[in-house]
C-alpha cells in the first residue's frame, strides 16, 4: 500500500484536482532543458484517442526513467494528457495568439471532443484508462474570441481554452466528465489509484 504518488504533470489544475480527493502526491517534472513538448508530435493519420493514450504512455515511461536516475522513494507514478478533437482532427496547443483564434473559430457553434488519457506505473505494471467527453460551444463573435485570447488563458491549452476558467461562458453543453475536461477525470484516476493500492481520501 502507497500513501503518496509522483504526478508528473506540470498542470496546476491537476494538483488541484488530486487534492480534492485527497490524494498525497509529489511533483516528478522533467529538467528545465528537457524536450518534453516533442512527446506531443502527432503521427500522421493518428485517431485522437490512440494518439492521447500514446503520448500519455510515453510521458510515464520517461517520468519512471526519472524516478530510478534521481533515487527517489519508489512509489506509484501518474500521468495524463489531454486533447481536443473535432472529428480526427487533433487540436493541441496553440502555437501562437493568430493559432488559437483559428481554433476558437472553429470551435464556436460546433460541437467536440475532449479526451484525457491516464497512466499509473506501478513497480513493473502499467495501468490505463481514457476519458472521452463532448463538449458544444455557442457561437461567438470574432470580438469575443480575440477578448478570450487576449486574457492569456488560452496559452498552452488543448483546443486554446479551459473551462474551468472564462472560456466557460462560450460552452452550451457538456456530456461526460468536468474534471476530465479540466484535464484529470476523478472518477477513472480514483479506481486507478485503487488499484495501485493508494490510500486516499
Amino acid at each position: 500500500m502507497a500513501d503518496f504518488i509522483y504526478l508528473a504533470s506540470q498542470s496546476p489544475r491537476r494538483r488541484q484536482l488530486l487534492e480534492q480527493i485527497g490524494v498525497r502526491y509529489s511533483l516528478l517534472l522533467p529538467e528545465a532543458g528537457d524536450d518534453a513538448e516533442a512527446l506531443e508530435a502527432v503521427l500522421r493519420g493518428e485517431a485522437p484517442a490512440t494518439y492521447v493514450r500514446r503520448v500519455t504512455a510515453l510521458k510515464l515511461e520517461a517520468a519512471v526513467q526519472r524516478l530510478a536516475e534521481r533515487g527517489l522513494p519508489p512509489a506509484p507514478v501518474l500521468c495524463a494528457d489531454t486533447t481536443v478533437a473535432q472529428g480526427r482532427t487533433i487540436l493541441g496547443k496553440p502555437a501562437d495568439d493568430a493559432d488559437a483564434v483559428r481554433m476558437l473559430s472553429a470551435l464556436a457553434g460546433r460541437g467536440h471532443r475532449v479526451l484525457t488519457a491516464l497512466a499509473l506505473a506501478d513497480g513493473e505494471h502499467r495501468l490505463q484508462a481514457l476519458s472521452d467527453s463532448r463538449v458544444r460551444f455557442a457561437a461567438a463573435s470574432a470580438a469575443d474570441i480575440a477578448a478570450y485570447v487576449a486574457s492569456g488563458e488560452a496559452t498552452g491549452k488543448a483546443g486554446a481554452y479551459g473551462i474551468q476558467g472564462r472560456a466557460a461562458a462560450f460552452i452550451e453543453h457538456i456530456s461526460g466528465s468536468y474534471s476530465g475536461i479540466m484535464g484529470l477525470p476523478l472518477f477513472e484516476t480514483a479506481a486507478l489509484l485503487r488499484q495501485a493500492g493508494v490510500t486516499f481520501g
